[in-house]
């Protein structure tokens, strides 16, 4: 193991950081994706840079982890090295196996509740400590560590701080205000009885149809280098200082490691096929001054470098993390991503330890990877020296946080202080990170700043949606499924402009679908995208919302009634909307804002005096699409040629209109949709999967077990070519599956060009007799069923296979394929028993249901 060397001193860091992002700002000139065969790309480490490690070998620390792994067992030497999930894991089983870490990973909540109070978090808190403490039945007291994915805030709780996603904090450049985000984070995490949490990302997205696109700070190396370093400090506190790593901030885990920002077409967990130089230079630039500040783990990432997965790949994870880059910590492996290595499994994978990893995130298969783990180092096919070297990274953190003296989370100096959970002061830093973030586009004829005396109209589905306002990894993993009342301390968009107009004397109304009572001086329209995370919110261009038009008619219709418009976009990334731009007189760029709503009126609305309250700050840390197939968009690329450049962001000061804009996409509308309704167990982003009972009640899924509120159709997760890759769906009695379009889709083009609605399916029971039914409709009287019995009795069973329903099958059967609201649907009887894994429209299918005749 390399040993640590003294940090630097401040000044040669400082510019030792600054060089580095200035090369890593010129590297990304270079960045290309390839669509050819993979080639492997020889690395080099003595061409990486060298960061120094600022935590120099402690002497007492490492005599103590010396004494303590020599009285260690093998067993409890492999426990260290596994980390579970707490849906997967009872507080019990760490008193016989004793796993050195748990996780709630997004979806997973105490007694399986997303609302779960912060006192059922605590309590499993303390239920997790005590029993990895316990030693009557044997075995040395280890304290568990829990990690957890406060990602913009902590996030999984109701109640807490929710801050602008990254995207939205890179527009703010400001390392300071960072910094205290990750304070204010790790102050709120702690309240709840968690230590490590799994951020910052610092990806440097260079595709915006990636999914996880808003989770990085920029398509900038030199802003990720700037503002990785301060959320890591925010976080754990500052390397060297008294109050690093003690009970009021969190350990990090910098993800992931590496190149997930370059996979090729933006594809989440995909391919990075870029040259040694890009990958150093772009995608290593946060690691580097994150290493410098002392993060105390990095994330493996799930993507490949040239076809090699990262979680095996040594030349990365040891000879250049660990080695060339002094990275004295440990690095945590990501959700099951060892068992996408050739060769391995969920439960079975020397490679990735051998490869470098310390700790592998086995969240449902965490007994399998156990025993197999113990059986291989027992082989000799996992050498001792590498199992030793991750157990003492492992204990080397916890001893470096005083956890082996600490006693249950509750009774830590945070612990079950949950009046600190939304606190006025955090929330206050949360606003002004808002109204930071906030990017002007458009201001013609400088109708902002609004006077809040005006008669002001709220309209648009985002005006009065904390749900669409907070994103992704919120309270749910997609974000999704939520309520008003599970945002006790927030403010939607409307909140803050009701209260700030009826302090000034003005009149403001809410009116979602624009139907307004009393005719308004301005209208705000707030829309943007429904919440996503992960592959969920891969797209297949840019163009905002596949081409429906629902709020710029909205726009329109307010513009012909002669009202000026004030258009607000809530995203995750910059998306092509010259024709919203063109209907609006101004425009803004407004990100995921976070729980803090009231931050946007703060800049739009001048004060009681007249003047405005604040300018606007923020600058695009992502280059806006000047068409929606520009997907090379990064500034320093060649023929680099945006609609609003990287950097861009008006002030109040600037009075120049915007002309008005091509409203050419440069490609076809209709070819802009997505056609995957159903995909890796969760349905895409702005449809719903729904379980219905035999009495007709239907219940939106959110998570990855569920059932009818009658108990008559059960789901589970259950594994395919990736962990959880589909759904099982048991009928115990009458009931249906469905998928339901927040949007009608409009399908006639398909419907005409002999398209399918296909299904991967498998059929685990079809008991004789039994009925299975598919069903797509458009309401009542507008729906087509079509039997599908007879044809899933001749597929084998226990086998996966794609099943096709033509479009036009559905129309002749009495569905109108211009309007579905529920494209799929699929009623079975008593004993039926089916897996899925993809839903989508589609050529391609090994057996086709026959058409019913009229």
């Amino acid at each position: 193991m390399p040993q640590p060397n003294s940090p630097l001193p401040r000044h040669r860091r400082r510019l030792a950081i600054a060089l580095l992002a200035a090369i890593a700002f010129a590297g990304s000139a270079h960045s290309a994706h390839s669509g050819h065969a993979t080639v492997a790309v020889p690395l080099h480490p003595s061409l990486w840079p060298q960061p120094a490690w600022p935590l120099p070998i402690t002497p007492a620390i490492e005599h103590r982890i010396d004494a303590l792994m020599a009285t260690m067992t093998l067993e409890e030497k492999v426990g260290q090295t596994i980390q579970a999930d707490i849906d997967s894991i009872k507080p019990e089983d760490l008193r016989t196996y004793r796993l050195g870490s748990i996780l709630a990973g997004g979806g997973s909540d105490p007694g399986g509740k997303y609302n779960a109070p912060p006192k059922a978090w605590l309590a499993l808190a303390d239920a997790f400590w005590e029993a990895s403490m316990d030693t009557s039945q044997g075995g040395k007291a280890i304290p568990v560590i829990w990690g957890i994915d406060a990602v913009h805030g902590q996030s999984n709780i109701i109640g807490a701080t929710l801050f602008p996603h990254n995207i939205g904090l890179g527009a703010t450049r400001d390392a300071d205000l960072i910094r205290q985000i990750g304070r204010i984070t790790a102050v709120e995490t702690r309240t709840t009885g968690m230590e490590w949490t799994f951020a910052p990302t610092v990806a440097v997205p260079q595709d915006d149809r990636w999914g996880r696109s808003y989770e990085g700070y920029s398509e900038a190396p030199k802003v990720v280098a700037l503002l990785a370093p301060a959320m890591v400090e925010g976080l754990q506190g500052k390397a060297g200082a008294p109050d690093f790593l003690d009970d009021h901030h969190v350990m990090t885990s910098v993800k992931h490691f590496l190149g997930d920002g370059g996979t090729t077409n933006g594809k989440d967990q995909g391919n990075t096929e870029v040259s040694e130089a890009v990958l150093r230079n772009v995608h290593a630039a946060g690691y580097v001054p994150a290493i410098a500040a002392g993060a105390q783990s990095v994330m493996a990432s799930y993507n490949s470098f040239h076809g090699e997965k990262m979680h095996a790949n040594k030349t990365l994870l040891t000879d250049i993390l660990k080695g060339r880059m002094q990275f004295g910590g440990l690095i945590v492996g990501d959700w099951n991503g060892h068992g996408q290595i050739p060769g391995c499994s969920n439960t079975d994978c020397a490679q990735t330890f051998n490869a470098g990893l310390d700790m592998a995130m086995a969240p449902d298969s965490w007994k399998g990877l156990y025993t197999s783990t113990l059986a291989h180092v027992k082989a000799g096919d996992i050498p001792m020296a590498r199992l030793d070297d991750a157990v003492r990274r492992i204990l080397r953190v916890k001893f470096r946080m005083g956890l082996f003296e600490k006693p249950k989370p509750s009774q830590r100096a945070l612990g079950g202080k949950f009046e600190l959970l939304g606190s006025a002061e955090h929330r206050a830093v949360a606003r002004r990170a808002v109204r930071e973030s906030l990017v002007l586009l458009k201001n013609n004829h400088g109708l902002l700043p609004l006077n809040p005396h005006a008669r002001i109209l709220l309209a648009g589905d985002g005006a009065d949606n904390l749900a669409k306002q907070t994103g992704g990894w919120t309270l749910t993993w997609q974000g999704n499924g939520t309520t008003r009342a599970d945002f006790p301390n927030a403010d939607s968009i409307w909140d803050g402009f009701r209260q700030q107009v009826a302090a000034a004397g003005g009149e403001a109304e809410l009116a979602v679908d624009g139907n307004y009572t009393h005719k308004p001086d301005v209208a705000v329209v707030v829309f943007g995208e429904d919440p996503y995370a992960e592959f969920q919110g891969d797209l297949p261009n840019l163009m905002f919302k596949a081409g429906k038009s629902g709020d710029l008619a909205l726009i329109r219709r307010l513009k012909a009634d002669g009202i000026p418009v004030v258009a607000v976009f809530l995203s995750g990334r910059p998306l092509w909307l010259n024709r919203e731009i063109n209907a609006a007189d101004a425009f803004v760029a407004a990100w995921l804002p976070g729980s803090e709503g009231a931050g946007i009126a703060d800049v739009l609305l001048r004060g009681k005096d007249g003047a405005p309250q604040y300018d606007f700050h923020g600058r695009l840390s992502f280059s806006w699409p000047r068409r929606a197939d520009q997907y090379a968009n990064n500034i320093g690329q060649k023929h680099y040629s945006p609609l609003f450049p990287f950097g861009y962001g008006l002030r109040y000061v600037d009075h120049a209109p915007l002309a008005m804009l091509s409203e050419d996409p440069g490609l076809d509308p209709m070819a802009a949709r997505s056609n995957v309704w159903f995909d890796r167990g969760v349905s895409a982003t702005g449809l719903t999967l729904r379980l219905v009972g035999a009495n007709g009640v239907a219940n939106d899924v959110i998570h990855p077990v569920a059932a009818s509120a009658d108990g008559s159709v059960a789901m589970s997760a259950i594994n395919t070519d990736i962990q959880e890759g589909a759904r099982l769906f048991a009928f115990h009695g009458e009931g249906a599956v469905e998928l339901h379009a927040n949007t009608p889709l409009d399908l006639v083009r398909e419907t005409n060009g002999d398209v399918f609605v296909v299904a991967r399916l498998r059929v685990d029971a079809l008991p004789l007799d039994s009925k299975v039914l598919f069903s797509a409709g458009c309401g009542d009287g507008c729906s087509g069923t079509i039997a599908l019995g007879s044809t899933l009795a001749t597929l084998p069973r226990g086998e996966w296979t794609r099943l096709g329903i033509q479009l036009r099958c559905l129309r002749v059967a009495g569905a109108d394929t211009s309007k579905l609201r529920q494209p799929f649907a699929l009623h079975a009887s008593d004993g039926v028993q089916l897996a899925i894994s993809k839903v989508s429209a589609s050529t391609e299918f090994d057996h086709k249901v026959d058409c019913p005749t009229r």
